[in-house]
């Protein structure tokens, strides 16, 4: 593993468990998010910690200048039509399998979307500064694309473990190995979005597009209808890249 992929997880990972961490040992003590709104600041920079650690890494593997710099780098919106294309398929591509397999309830209007991407920034699309950004294309300059993916997939996987057992979030105790196959499949899409386009921005978006949409949809727990969306992403991900490849 590259030096900078050690301080990069090294820092996520100390951040999360000191802010997560806290937030566990309040729930257990019956103290939660719905009872006393402070604890949503350690929440959320938990929830942050994948982006910043993403700063603290570059800056001190000396691959940015300045905080303006890394904004510039992740915050790269000049991309064509058909790369924000892909990432609206992909989006939509990753919950409607689980809609018609799985069922759902309904959550937020469709339209809501518009207000929740933005909104979804800190809600989890920020992660990407890090975990595309930084883990993915570190692991693939030593592994292959499969490899890196699942690899990073696994990480990301584990990195949300604490969430499913703190008290009044929506991943208290729901299935995580079902979560889990859903992260899979969601590893590939954006592992081929960022390979494809080289963007972090569209990797964020993706994230923001399927948060927005689980908030909206709101599925029904059933391992059946994770594993075809995921298996359907992956298959499509493989698709895309190598009709990127012949073009290029």
């Amino acid at each position: 593993m590259s030096k900078l992929n050690k301080y990069y997880l090294c820092y996520t990972f100390s951040i999360m468990l000191v802010c997560w961490g806290f937030c566990l040992i309040c729930s257990l003590g019956g103290i939660t998010l719905i009872d006393n709104y402070l604890l949503y600041i350690p929440y959320l920079l938990g929830g942050l910690s994948p982006t910043i650690a993403s700063f603290l890494a570059l800056k001190k593997n000396n691959q940015i200048v300045n905080f303006r710099e890394w904004l510039k780098n992740i915050f790269d919106f000049r991309h064509n039509l058909k790369s924000y294309a892909m990432v609206a398929v992909l989006g939509t591509l990753s919950i409607l399998p689980q809609c018609f397999i799985s069922g759902y309830e309904n959550g937020a209007p469709l339209f809501a979307i518009i207000f929740m991407i933005p909104m979804m920034l800190v809600g989890g699309g920020l992660e990407e500064a890090g975990w595309r950004y930084i883990l993915q294309t570190e692991l693939e300059q030593k592994y292959h694309f499969t490899t890196s993916t699942i690899i990073v997939g696994i990480i990301w996987w584990l990195w949300h473990l604490p969430l499913f057992f703190i008290q009044g979030i929506a991943q208290y105790g729901q299935n995580y190995l079902n979560f889990g196959i859903n992260v899979l499949g969601l590893s590939f899409a954006l592992a081929s979005i960022r390979k494809i386009t080289g963007s972090v921005w569209l990797c964020v978006l993706f994230h923001c597009i399927v948060n927005s949409l689980s908030a909206i949809y709101i599925i029904n727990t059933n391992v059946f209808g994770s594993i075809t969306a995921a298996i359907l992403l992956i298959f499509c991900s493989y698709i895309l890249m190598i009709i990127n490849s012949r073009k290029k």
